[in-house]
C-alpha cells in the first residue's frame, strides 16, 4: 500500500467513525497497518475503534505501541491511561494520567481521570485534590464534581458527597447519575424523603437505569413501603433480569410480607446466578424455615458453610433447623462453637437457637444484645417523650402475631376476659396472619378495642399507639416467629413489656421490664436481663381455666400404648430434645420393662431420626409411640389421662405443653436450670405446691423417675395431690392472676406517673 493509498484508507476509516460504523472503520485502520504496522495515526485510530466497542484489552496493545512511538501526544497518552482504568490497572493508569498533565497541565479531563486512578487505589486525599484540580480548572465540570462526590460517600462522608452531587446538578440539572447516587448518600443518613425525590428524578432522566429502580427499592423498604419497594424491584429486574442483589432484596421484600414461597424461589433465582451469595442462602433458609421445611433448610446453612465454615450464624439456623428434625450427628461441635460466638457477640441472628442448647444466661443475654444492638437499635427520635395522659386507669395494649389456635392463645385467652374494666383499659394488637378460627374470634371478642395491624409497617403501627396514648405495650412475641421489635425500637409508649411468649431477655433498652416470679428469675439473676424484672406471686404463667378436657377419655389400645406397661410422655416440640435427656429416656426404658415413650408425633422424619436415636441405646422401635395430632385441643387432654408421667426436656422445658399436662392431671419431673427456659416447669410445680417434682442435677431427674416407676402407689398420692391441687392452688386460679399483673401494671404506671425509672417490683400475694 503506497502513502496515497494509505492516506485514503485512514480518511475512509475517519468518516466511518464518525458515522458510527465501527466494523468498516476498523476494516480500514487494520488494512493500513497490515501494510504498516508502526502507522501512528492508525494505532491510535484503531484504539478509538475498540474504546468504542468496549475491547480494552484489544485497544491496550494498540495504545501501548502507539505511545511507544510518540509519548508526547497528550490525547494518546490519556485515552491509554482510560483503558489501563477500564482493566483495573490503576498504578498503570495513574503513569500515564501523571504524563498527561505534565504535558498539558490545563487539561481539566486529565485530572479528573487521574482522581478515579488515585480513588481504585484508595489514595483518597489524592483523588480529592486531583478532582478539585479539574473543577479549578473547568468551574462548572458535572462530572468531576459527580466523581468527588462518589469518593467522599465510599468514605462515609456523605453530607459532603450530597454538597458534591448538588454541585454537579448545579452544573448538569440532566446529571442522572448525580441524582441516584446522592439518593444513596441521602439514604445513608436517613433522609429517606429527600432520597426518594432525589431518586425519582434520575428515574424521570434515565427511565432505563436498572440501578435508580434498585435503589427506589433499597429507600421504599427503609421507609417500610413494601409494596412499592417491591414493584421498584421488579421493575429494575425488568431491566436487567441477571442482577442477584435485586432479586435478593426483592426476595427480602416477600419476607417481610410473609410470602415465603416466593422468597425462597427468589432467593433461590439469585443464588443460580451468583453461587457464592451467603446472604441469598441464609434468606432462603430463613424462609424454609417459616415454611417448616427444615430439611431443605438444614441443606441451604450448611451449604453456607462449606463455603464458609466459620458463619456463626448458618451454623446456629442449621444447627436449629436440625434440631427440629432432631439431627443430632455434630450437636457438640456446633453447641460448642454457638457459645463462643456467643460470648464473643459474634452471633448475627436472633437468639432464639440458643434456647434449646446448654448455654448460660449470660451467653443469653450478650447475644440478645448484640442482635437488637445490630437489627433493631432505638430509634433516635422516640415517639414518647414524657408525657403523662389524663387517663384514670392505664391504657394497655397485647401485641401478638398468634391470636389464634396457638399455645400463647390458649394460655392467655381468658385473662383478657378477666381484666377488671374498672382498673385497666385493653387494647389488642395483631400483628400475625388474619385468621377466623374460633380462638381468633374470641379474643378479637375480649379487648376494650381491637386493631388487625399486620399489614401496617412498623412506623405506622407506632404512630398509631402514641395517638391512641397506649401506657403499656406488652410484647407476646419477643424473638418468636412473625417478631417486630421495630416497633418497640420507636418507644411509643412510656412502659413497655416483655411478657410469655419469649423465654428471655430482648437485650433491648426500650424494654424496661420482663414478667417472672422468684422461681422463673429470682433476684440472683437479675444480671441476666436487660430489662427490669417483675416478680408476680406464684407464678409468671397465666393458665385459661376454660380448657376442656374431653369426656370420651380413649382407651390405651386405642392409643396404640400398652395396657400394663408403664408410659412415659413428653409432648414437647421436636427442636427441645436434646442428646443428654433422650440418653436418659432410653435408659428408663431399658431399666423400666414393658415400658414406653408416648411423643407428638411432629413428622415421618422426626420420627425415624429418633427411632434410630434409640436403636443405637437398644431400644427396639415398638418402644417408641407417636402420638398423631388430634382434631382438638380437648381431645389431646384426654388421653393424656393414660400416661403415667410426663417427662420434661432439660434446656427448654414444656411450657403451655406442661400446664396442659397439669391441667389434666399428668405428673412432670422437670430439671430446673439457671436460664428462664430451663426454669418453667419448675414455677408450675410451685404454684402447685408440689416441689418434689423439681430435680436439680440430671442425675437426680433420671433417680426420680426411676423412683416413681418403681414405687407405683408414691405414684398415685402425687397424682392424687395434684388432682386435688389443680382446683386449689393458684396455679389455676385465673381470677387471682389477673389481679396479680394488674397489680403489676398498676405500679409500672405509677412509677412512670411519678417521674420515676422502671425498677424491679415485688407484686404481693
Amino acid at each position: 500500500m503506497n502513502p496515497n493509498q494509505a492516506r485514503a484508507r485512514l480518511q475512509n476509516g475517519m468518516r466511518q467513525l464518525q458515522a458510527g460504523n465501527f466494523a468498516d472503520a476498523e476494516a480500514d485502520f487494520r488494512a493500513v497497518l497490515k501494510a504498516d504496522k508502526r502507522n501512528f495515526p492508525a494505532l491510535n485510530l484503531l484504539s478509538v475503534v475498540l474504546m468504542q466497542q468496549k475491547r480494552f484489552a484489544d485497544a491496550e496493545s494498540y495504545l501501548k505501541t502507539a505511545c511507544a512511538i510518540n509519548s508526547s501526544i497528550a490525547s494518546t497518552v490519556y485515552n491509554y491511561g482510560l483503558v489501563l482504568n477500564e482493566l483495573a490497572r490503576p498504578k498503570e493508569a495513574l503513569h500515564q494520567f501523571d504524563r498527561v498533565v505534565t504535558l498539558t497541565p490545563g487539561d481539566a479531563e486529565a485530572w479528573n481521570s487521574r482522581g478515579l486512578a488515585l480513588k481504585a487505589l484508595d489514595l483518597f486525599g489524592d483523588a480529592i485534590e486531583s478532582y478539585r484540580k479539574a473543577v479549578d480548572l473547568r468551574g462548572n465540570y458535572a462530572d468531576a464534581y459527580f466523581n468527588m462526590g462518589n469518593a467522599f460517600k465510599d468514605k462515609g462522608r456523605n453530607d459532603e458527597a450530597v454538597a458534591c452531587y448538588d454541585r454537579a446538578i448545579a452544573s448538569n440539572p440532566g446529571h442522572a447519575g448525580a441524582y441516584n447516587n446522592r439518593a444513596n448518600a441521602l439514604h445513608d443518613l436517613n433522609r429517606n424523603a429527600e432520597a426518594l425525590a432525589s431518586v425519582e428524578r434520575a428515574i424521570s432522566l434515565n427511565p432505563s437505569d436498572a440501578t435508580a429502580f434498585y435503589n427506589r427499592g433499597l429507600i421504599l423498604r427503609d421507609s417500610e413501603r413494601y409494596l412499592e419497594a417491591l414493584a421498584s424491584y421488579d421493575r429494575s429486574l425488568v431491566l436487567k433480569p441477571d442482577n442477584p442483589d435485586a432479586l435478593h432484596n426483592r426476595a427480602i421484600i416477600l419476607t417481610l410480607l410473609a410470602h415465603y414461597e416466593e422468597a425462597a424461589a427468589a432467593f433461590e433465582q439469585a443464588i443460580a446466578i451468583k453461587p457464592d451469595h451467603f446472604d441469598a442462602y441464609f434468606g432462603r433458609g430463613n424462609a424454609l424455615q417459616q415454611l417448616n421445611r427444615h430439611a431443605e433448610a438444614a441443606d441451604v446453612y450448611n451449604e453456607v458453610l462449606k463455603f464458609d465454615p466459620e458463619r456463626i450464624e448458618a451454623l446456629a439456623q442449621s444447627l436449629h433447623s436440625e434440631m427440629q428434625l432432631c439431627i443430632w450427628r455434630d450437636f457438640d461441635r456446633k453447641v460448642a462453637a454457638l457459645n463462643k460466638a456467643a460470648e464473643k457477640q459474634a452471633l448475627a441472628v436472633t437468639p432464639f437457637p440458643l434456647f434449646p442448647i446448654p448455654t448460660s444466661l449470660e451467653t443469653r443475654r450478650a447475644a440478645a444484645e448484640w442482635f437488637i444492638g445490630d437489627e433493631y437499635p432505638p430509634a433516635p427520635q422516640p415517639l414518647w417523650n414524657g408525657e403523662i395522659y389524663a387517663h384514670e386507669r392505664p391504657r394497655v395494649a397485647y401485641f401478638s402475631t398468634d391470636y389464634r389456635n396457638h399455645p400463647v392463645a390458649f394460655l392467655i385467652a381468658e385473662l383478657f376476659e378477666r381484666h377488671g374494666r374498672h382498673r385497666i383499659e385493653t387494647f389488642g394488637f395483631s400483628i400475625g396472619p388474619k385468621s377466623d378460627d374460633e380462638m381468633r374470634r374470641r379474643i378479637a371478642g375480649s379487648f376494650d378495642v381491637f386493631h388487625d395491624v399486620a399489614d401496617k409497617s412498623d412506623a405506622e403501627i407506632a404512630r398509631l399507639v402514641r395517638e391512641l396514648e397506649i401506657d403499656i405495650v406488652v410484647d407476646l412475641n419477643g424473638f418468636t416467629a412473625g417478631y417486630r421489635p421495630g416497633i418497640f425500637a420507636r418507644r411509643p409508649a412510656a412502659v413497655q413489656v416483655n411478657y410469655l411468649g419469649f423465654p428471655g431477655t430482648m437485650g433491648a433498652s426500650y424494654i424496661d421490664y420482663i414478667i417472672g416470679d422468684a422461681t422463673l428469675i429470682p433476684s440472683e439473676h437479675f444480671g441476666g436481663y436487660t430489662e427490669k424484672v417483675v416478680q408476680l406471686p406464684y407464678t409468671f404463667q397465666v393458665n385459661d381455666t376454660k380448657r376442656t378436657i374431653a369426656a370420651d377419655i380413649p382407651a390405651r389400645a386405642e392409643l396404640g400404648l400398652p395396657e400394663d406397661g408403664f408410659v412415659f410422655c413428653c409432648f414437647n416440640n421436636s427442636y427441645k430434645l436434646t442428646p443428654d435427656v433422650f440418653d436418659i429416656w432410653m435408659r428408663l426404658l431399658a431399666k423400666t420393662p414393658g415400658s414406653v415413650l408416648w411423643m407428638r408425633q411432629d413428622n415421618a422424619t422426626v420420627k425415624a431420626n429418633l427411632i434410630a436415636e434409640a436403636g443405637k441405646c437398644g431400644i427396639t422401635a415398638e418402644r417408641l409411640v407417636f402420638a398423631p395430632r388430634t382434631p382438638t385441643l380437648a381431645d389431646h387432654l384426654a388421653r393424656q389421662k393414660r400416661a403415667d408421667l410426663f417427662l420434661d426436656t432439660f434446656w427448654y422445658n414444656a411450657h403451655t405443653t406442661a400446664s396442659d399436662a397439669l391441667w389434666a392431671g399428668l405428673p412432670i419431673v422437670t430439671w430446673i436450670g439457671d436460664t428462664y427456659s430451663s426454669r418453667v416447669a419448675g414455677s408450675l410445680l410451685r404454684a402447685l405446691d408440689l416441689p418434689e417434682l423439681i430435680t436439680h442435677s440430671h442425675a437426680e431427674y433420671e433417680e426420680l423417675a426411676l423412683q416413681l416407676v418403681a414405687d407405683r402407689s408414691r405414684l398415685a398420692a402425687l397424682r392424687a395431690r395434684l388432682d386435688h391441687n389443680v382446683k386449689t392452688y393458684p396455679l389455676f386460679d385465673i381470677g387471682l392472676f389477673t389481679r396479680h399483673i394488674e397489680d403489676a401494671y398498676l405500679q409500672m404506671w405509677q412509677r412512670t406517673r411519678d417521674g420515676l425509672p422502671p425498677d424491679h417490683i415485688v407484686v404481693a400475694p
